[in-house]
């Protein structure tokens, strides 16, 4: 991914608001709430003041005007710069056409799996996989309210979260099965490893001096 001048998300975010219009960031800032940007992009609210000012400061925006609503402190209307322009198709066109990593936080869960007992893990899964089926179930039920009042053009990245919850939720749901039915290739030994409370760095060194293959498990459960 190019190294841009201002990398934060809610970089982008802004950018693409702007393209509506000249606005002062309250409302920049409402709009992005009332379209749940958040549920998008990793937006941290409190950051919004400085990722305007270093895209000012960048020149990809610049200031307008300024406005006053009674008592309330003078605002200031940023307005997008031909370059900021290029800035949000060029960014926009990377992350549609170009894949990245995703630092999944269930990822780094999986990763240390080990360290609890399978029968534990098999139901902390199905405690996921339940969440994860509550979460398809709003998510469509909110999608399915505004289908018929908004483009699907602005829908369709609520149609991929959608279809990634339900693709992680059939995965929890195999890993489940796999592991309960004693399928998983690893079960035997990692059940062992928990039954006689073998060191972890004796399973880790195995792991690190190949060692530990299929016949491990086989000849020592």
């Amino acid at each position: 991914m190019k190294r841009r001048k201002v990398g934060n998300l809610l970089a982008l975010a802004v950018l693409a608001t702007l393209v509506e219009g000249p606005m002062h960031r309250y409302e920049i800032a409402a709009k992005m709430r009332n379209r749940g940007k958040e549920r998008d992009m990793d937006i941290k609210w409190g950051s919004l003041y400085t990722v305007v000012q270093n895209l000012e400061k960048h020149g990809f925006l610049e200031i307008v005007g300024s406005e006053r609503d009674g008592a309330r402190p003078e605002r200031t209307i940023y307005a997008l710069t031909p370059a900021g322009r290029a800035e949000t198709e060029d960014w926009t066109r990377e992350l549609l056409s170009t894949p990245a990593p995703v630092h999944h936080p269930f990822v780094s869960g999986l990763s240390v799996a080990a360290i609890i007992p399978p029968d534990e893990v098999i139901a902390l899964l199905e405690q996921r996989s339940e969440r994860l089926t509550r979460q398809i179930a709003g998510d469509r039920a909110e999608l399915d309210k505004v289908r018929d009042t908004v483009p699907r053009l602005f829908l369709v990245e609520n149609e991929f979260t959608i279809a990634m919850l339900e693709a992680e939720a059939a995965w929890v749901d195999a890993l489940r099965e796999e592991i309960a039915s004693g399928a998983f290739p690893d079960v035997g030994w990692w059940r062992r490893m928990h039954a006689e409370n073998i060191d972890p760095q004796e399973v880790a060194g195995m792991v690190e001096r190949g060692e530990f293959t299929q016949s491990t498990e086989t000849t020592q459960k």
